[in-house]
C-alpha cells in the first residue's frame, strides 16, 4: 500500500482539544466545542493521543481583561443594564470553563501527565459531555445578551478564572479538587439567587437559561467529584481529607457559606466535607 492509497490519518482528541484551545473568537471557541463533542461521539476522532495545550488559550480582542478586584460591585438584576451586566459576567465564566474542560482533556491525556496512571475512555467522555456543555451555555447566554441589545466583549472581565488553571496545570488531582469541586460548587450555591433575582425583574428567557446552567453544573461538580475519588483510590489516598489538603495547598479564596446543599448533595457532595473549610463570619 502506498502513502497515498492509506486512509487519512484521523486527529486525536487531545489534538481537537487544542483546535478549541486554540480559537480565539468567543463564538467559534463555543462552536468548535460542541462541534468536536459531536465529533468524538461519533468516532471521528482517534482515541487520546496527547498534545501539548497551549500555556494560555486564545482569546478574543475584547473584552478588555481587569484584575477581579478593578472590576465594579455586581447589583441587582433589575434595570437592564444590570442584566447585561450579570449575563456578560456568566459568559466571561461560561467561556472559561470551555477552555478548562479541553486542557483536562490534551493535559492529562497520556499516563506520564498522571503519574503514570492511565484513565479509561469514560473519563474523557465526561469531560467532553462537560465541554460541550460550556458551549451550549456560553451561546445560550450570547443570545440572551444580543436580545437585550449587548453582545459579549462591551464589557470589561476579570482574569481571575484562568488562574486555577495554570495552578494546577501540574497535577490531575489538585486540577479536579479546585475547578469542578470548588469553583463550580460555588455557582451552585449563587445561581439560585439570581434566577430569584432575573424573574423578579421580569426577565423569565434569562433566568430559564440560568436554570438550565445550574443543572448541568450539578453533573459537572458530579463528573469531578467521581473522578476525583477515582484517582485519589488510585494514588491510595482517602479522597475527602486529600480533597481538603488540596484545597487549602491550591485555592486561593475561601468557601463562603451559605452553600446550596440540595444541589451539592445531589452532585455527591455531603455537608460535613465542605462546611468545616467555610469561612466563618
Amino acid at each position: 500500500m502506498t502513502d497515498a492509497d492509506r486512509p487519512p490519518r484521523r486527529p486525536s482528541l487531545a489534538e481537537a482539544a487544542v483546535g478549541v484551545l486554540t480559537t480565539a473568537e468567543a463564538e467559534a471557541k463555543a462552536r468548535a466545542s460542541r462541534a468536536t463533542a459531536a465529533r468524538w461521539r461519533a468516532g471521528e476522532l482517534a482515541a487520546l493521543a496527547g498534545a501539548a495545550p497551549p500555556g494560555r488559550p486564545a482569546r478574543p480582542d475584547r473584552p478588555e481583561l481587569r484584575p477581579p478586584s478593578a472590576m465594579p460591585k455586581r447589583r441587582k438584576a433589575q434595570s437592564r443594564e444590570a442584566r447585561i451586566a450579570l449575563l456578560h459576567a456568566l459568559a466571561h465564566i461560561e467561556l472559561n470553563a470551555i477552555d478548562l474542560a479541553w486542557d483536562v482533556v490534551a493535559r492529562f491525556a497520556d499516563p506520564p501527565a498522571c503519574g503514570g496512571l492511565a484513565l479509561p475512555r469514560a473519563f474523557f467522555d465526561d469531560w467532553v459531555t462537560v465541554a460541550d456543555e460550556e458551549g451550549k451555555h456560553f451561546l445560550m447566554l450570547e443570545e440572551r445578551l444580543a436580545a437585550l441589545g449587548a453582545a459579549y466583549g462591551d464589557l470589561p472581565a476579570h482574569d481571575g478564572l484562568w488562574q486555577a488553571s495554570a495552578d494546577t496545570a501540574h497535577d490531575l488531582l489538585a486540577r479536579l479538587a479546585v475547578v469542578p469541586m470548588v469553583l463550580e460548587a460555588r455557582g451552585l450555591d449563587v445561581t439560585p439567587a439570581m434566577i430569584a433575582n432575573l424573574r423578579r425583574a421580569g426577565d423569565d428567557p434569562s433566568a430559564d437559561v440560568l436554570q438550565v446552567i445550574h443543572d448541568d453544573e450539578i453533573g459537572h461538580v458530579a463528573t469531578g467529584r467521581r473522578w476525583f475519588e477515582h484517582v485519589a483510590r488510585a494514588r491510595g489516598l482517602d479522597p475527602w481529607p486529600a480533597w481538603q489538603d488540596l484545597v487549602r495547598a491550591h485555592f486561593r479564596g475561601t468557601l463562603k457559606p451559605p452553600f446550596n446543599e440540595a444541589s451539592r448533595r445531589r452532585a455527591g457532595m455531603e455537608p460535613e466535607v465542605y462546611e468545616p473549610m467555610a469561612e466563618r463570619r
